[in-house]
């Protein structure tokens, strides 16, 4: 574990406050996959054998080191992430519920989720996965046409993520679908048609929200190796991108599941609770190969990574007691600037309360309030319509 190299960290008066309003959360990160998709760029591995016994008493450590870390706290949020969670054997779900409600108890209407694949391999596993605990699934189908799922590597059909969403909509209470568009030669006709089928097949009791994500090439992917080498064609230009966006911002509105995130659409009520409190700067502890937490201590932001590698972290856990290679304690300022990066993608923006630490925000928001991509009002900054497409550039432009 290393800590802030320079200066001893300074606390923040806003800090203790700011971290525990935003809500507290559990991470749980899952690293191992059937295959490793070409797009992907998380912590994800293919392993032939996992032993389950092994990680389920590794996170049980890693819970009780970090609720010693934090007690009095109550759990908004657990989240099972990966990787593909959906592998994982319900006796580790369980293990890590009942493991989390001992340390910290949990907050009325607490949400759990976990992420999975549609293939009828994992869906078979949904009955025992709510009823060790988990009441809201979100399910990977990233795309309901089979050649582009070939082209993804996903491992499933388009029919067999239909009936997947499906069963998960009579077993959870509720259910979240995610789509990857902007894919290569996609027209705006055809995201069209394929959202409009998925808009359908959320709507109603239980469903109610959509993850919609551009396909962005990342490097040390697969598909950014094809990129370098010339061999991703059909790639969307800057214009037809903002095109699909457009699509989808008005597919969503017309449906009744508005953009209350950059990359999330959902009915009024059915908002991810989890991805709202890394939103709205709150604490969360991440557990898991290459899982970030960030924990407000003494009145100090800290940032926390796991070790990456999953032999290397199970190791870690066992042998010294705790998976995390690194805590860096963040400045008012830095904190600061965290909150207004994750703030500012959701259709609320942020407190400008918050943000005093950086002390020449105003004038600089000033500029982009007049050019009409950014809005005040109430206490609050906000990106307009027209600026939320291009919200990487404005926090380029408030953060120099």
């Amino acid at each position: 574990m290393t800590a802030a190299s320079g200066p001893n960290p300074v606390a923040s008066a806003a800090a203790p406050e700011d971290g525990r309003a935003g809500g507290f959360a559990l991470y749980v990160h899952w690293p191992f996959c059937q295959a490793k998709c070409p797009y992907c760029d998380f912590n994800s591995h293919v392993a032939g054998r996992i032993d389950q016994a092994a990680w389920a008493a590794a996170y049980e450590a890693e819970i009780a080191r970090a609720a010693a870390e934090t007690p009095g706290r109550r759990l908004d949020s657990i989240f099972f992430g990966g990787g593909t969670p959906s592998l994982m054997a319900p006796e580790v779900v369980e293990t890590v519920l009942a493991a989390a409600r001992s340390a910290w108890g949990f907050a009325n209407g607490i949400e759990i989720t976990m992420e999975a694949n549609p293939t009828s391999a994992e869906a078979a596993r949904f009955r025992a996965y709510r009823a060790a605990g988990v009441e809201r699934l979100s399910l990977g189908v990233q795309a309901l046409d089979d050649r582009d799922l070939r082209a993804l590597g996903r491992l499933h059909s388009a029919e067999e993520a239909v009936a997947a969403y499906r069963l998960a909509r009579d077993i959870f209470a509720r259910t979240s679908l995610d789509l990857i568009y902007a894919r290569q030669d996609q027209t705006e006709a055809a995201w069209e048609a394929e959202l409009t089928r998925a808009l359908a097949l959320v709507a109603g009791e239980g469903g109610g929200h959509l993850s919609l994500y551009q396909l962005t090439i990342e490097e040390g992917t697969a598909f950014g190796e094809r990129l370098r080498a010339g061999r991703l064609r059909g790639l969307p230009s800057e214009d037809r991108a903002v095109a699909l966006w457009e699509v989808t911002q008005r597919l969503t509105e017309a449906a009744g599941l508005p953009g209350y995130e950059i990359s999330n659409h959902a009915v009024p009520g059915q908002e991810s609770r989890h991805n709202l409190i890394y939103w709205r700067g709150g604490d969360w502890v991440g557990i898991g190969p290459g899982a970030h937490g960030r924990l407000t201590l003494g009145g100090i932001r800290w940032a926390t990574e796991a070790e990456r590698a999953p032999a290397a972290w199970l190791a870690r856990v066992t042998r010294t007691g705790s998976g995390e290679s690194r805590r860096e304690a963040l400045s008012p300022c830095e904190a600061a600037e965290e909150w207004l990066l994750m703030g500012l993608r959701l259709a609320e923006g942020v407190e400008e309360a918050r943000l005093a630490a950086l002390t020449d925000l105003p004038e600089r928001a000033a500029e982009l309030v007049q050019m009409g991509l950014l809005t005040r009002g109430d206490g609050r900054l906000r990106a307009t319509a027209a600026g939320r497409p291009l919200l990487d550039a404005l926090l380029r432009r408030l953060l120099a």
